[in-house]
């Protein structure tokens, strides 16, 4: 019988700690990418890089701050509320698309914009997250 308390309280223990990694220390550490140095890159260089070799351009690119300048192919909002931004990548197949941070409401379509945040990878778009618009024209 004490084998089974030790074995079952050793299961809660460890569940307990998943759980307030999860739900409790990951939400208060979470990155700020307004603070990371990135790397600076044109929308059109971005998506080529992808376009032309993937596990190369991950190698280079994925989980890193970018500041990627482009013109602004699209202005949308997901389903969580946030502004999508397409950046046009000069390719009829392959843009970036970033999710900001923030609600934004004056981006214009066709208008040159300096976005910087976190490269997750290439689905048909380059995918950019917690995004944070750094400048416009």
């Amino acid at each position: 019988m004490k084998k089974w308390i030790i074995i079952i309280g050793s299961i809660l223990l460890i569940v307990a700690a998943i759980l307030y990694y999860v739900f409790i220390y990951a939400a208060q550490y979470k990155r700020n990418v307004n603070d990371e140095k990135a790397i600076a890159i044109t929308a059109v260089e971005l998506v080529s890089a992808y376009n032309n070799n993937e596990s190369e351009a991950n190698t280079k690119y994925l989980n890193k701050a970018l500041l990627v300048e482009g013109i602004v192919k699209e202005v949308g909002q997901n389903q969580e509320g946030n502004t999508t931004i397409t950046i046009d990548g000069a390719n009829d197949f392959s843009s970036v698309f970033c999710t900001l941070k923030e609600v934004i409401k004056n981006v214009e379509v066709n208008k040159k914009i300096n976005i910087k945040g976190v490269c997750i990878g290439f689905t048909s778009d380059v995918v950019i997250t917690d995004a944070f618009i750094q400048s416009k024209n």
